[in-house]
């Protein structure tokens, strides 16, 4: 599937061409509705830190994503302003009917603040179509404060978290991400989907993996089922959906209205285009060569460079060689430069130097990204003993970066 019209020169037949890998048509899935916004295709971009700025989100919109999520911003520095924090909540000219903001906060009075800013201020000369409230992150500093996939075991406050931040936003949709729970033992994502259904959420999100799992196994998707049956709003599956037809499996498997995706679309941002034309009815999923590729990493490249200037964005931009170039055959000389590169011209002339080769098959299908052995999950002193605490968490925004 071609990528969406976007700004900006680039030559359309460097991009990712099509084949069809079926011989019957499948089965299409409806738009998703959030309130009065409609999300087609069903597919949302998740925020993921330091990946999901305007460059990345270009580039996924333009192949299909129906929603794109800005990296998580932390409503305590929204509210005091940081000078950093308003960079991140800035929309592109280009994403202005669909910008979605995911907010992280434990104290309903500042995620309340916060909310209200987005949606009465517009904040940075944007008002978001969407926010998004996080309760689904295992990292471990963030974690052991009480936040992220910590605080739906506190049900009472993560209700009254969930309640200021609709009544915030009045006519624009708020959802919810989460995970299973804290771990076996604890989990929360039942509860957390009722009171979110109750207090106004337009949807609900739920990754397949308790926090102790981090990243690490394969995703449990029963529970999204489960979560299907238990509430009335959308719910979203998300956890290893790799290709589109993970997606379409998803789908059918767990009765989800739609998939946020992360992890399975580093350096493959067609991997939207793909989604689109699966969740259409339609077969084709694209297969590009390495020339075609080196267009895409080109284009991200320059993308970043016009955001934060060529040098930054060219040192930005080499996180992801890796990804996109996974399973491609390129000598370790030409990686190792790669790995250093600080000029779009140089981009180009290092690319041009790598032979054409079909797509490797081979990593299809396969993890992306980052992975962790599971872990018990670092937690504040006696976080379990009381569910229905009220009282936010002490300092649990203090060390959480980005926003």
């Amino acid at each position: 599937m071609p990528p969406r019209e976007a700004s900006g020169p680039r030559d359309e037949s460097t991009y990712p061409g099509t084949v069809t890998i079926a011989a019957e048509p499948e089965t299409a899935v409806a738009p998703l509705r959030l309130g009065s916004l409609t999300v087609e295709p069903a597919v949302v971009l998740a925020p993921m830190a330091g990946i999901t700025n305007p460059a990345f989100r270009t580039l996924c919109r333009e192949f299909g994503a129906g929603l794109y999520v800005c990296e998580m911003i932390t409503t305590r520095a929204l509210v005091e302003r940081n000078e950093k924090t308003l960079q991140m909540v800035r929309a592109t000219p280009d994403e202005t009917d669909a910008f979605s903001v995911q907010l992280y906060g434990v104290d309903p009075a500042t995620v309340g603040r916060a909310v209200q800013m987005l949606v009465d201020e517009g904040v940075a000369g944007t008002r978001p179509a969407h926010v998004d409230l996080n309760f689904g992150c295992p990292v471990p500093k963030v974690t052991r404060k009480g936040g992220g996939s910590a605080l739906p075991w506190r049900r009472v406050l993560f209700r009254d978290i969930v309640r200021a931040a609709v009544r915030a936003a009045r006519d624009v949709p708020v959802t919810v991400k989460t995970r299973i729970g804290i771990d076996a033992d604890h989990v929360t994502y039942a509860d957390a989907g009722r009171i979110a259904q109750d207090e106004g959420a337009a949807a609900i999100t739920l990754h397949g993996r308790t926090a102790d799992q981090l990243y690490s196994g394969v995703a449990d998707w029963a529970p999204i089922a489960r979560l299907v049956e238990t509430v009335d709003i959308p719910v979203l599956g998300n956890g290893d959906v790799w290709e589109a037809d993970d997606a379409l499996r998803m789908v059918a498997e767990t009765g989800c209205a739609g998939v946020v995706v992360g992890r399975g679309c580093l350096g493959r941002p067609w991997l939207f285009g793909d989604l689109a034309a699966a969740f259409a009815g339609r077969t084709q999923r694209a297969l590009p060569t390495l020339r075609e590729v080196a267009a895409v990493m080109h284009r991200h490249a320059t993308l970043l460079a016009a955001e934060q200037g060529e040098r930054h964005g060219c040192t930005d931009f080499r996180k992801h060689v890796a990804w996109y170039l996974k399973g491609f055959s390129v000598g370790s000389d030409v990686r190792r430069a790669l790995a250093v590169v600080d000029s779009l011209d140089e981009l180009a002339e290092l690319l041009a130097g790598i032979p054409d080769q079909p797509y490797p098959t081979a990593v299809l299908g396969g993890p992306r990204g980052r992975t962790s052995p599971p872990r018990p999950v670092a937690l504040p002193e006696g976080w379990l003993a009381d569910r229905d605490d009220p009282r936010p968490p002490a300092g649990a925004e203090l060390l959480v970066s980005g926003g």
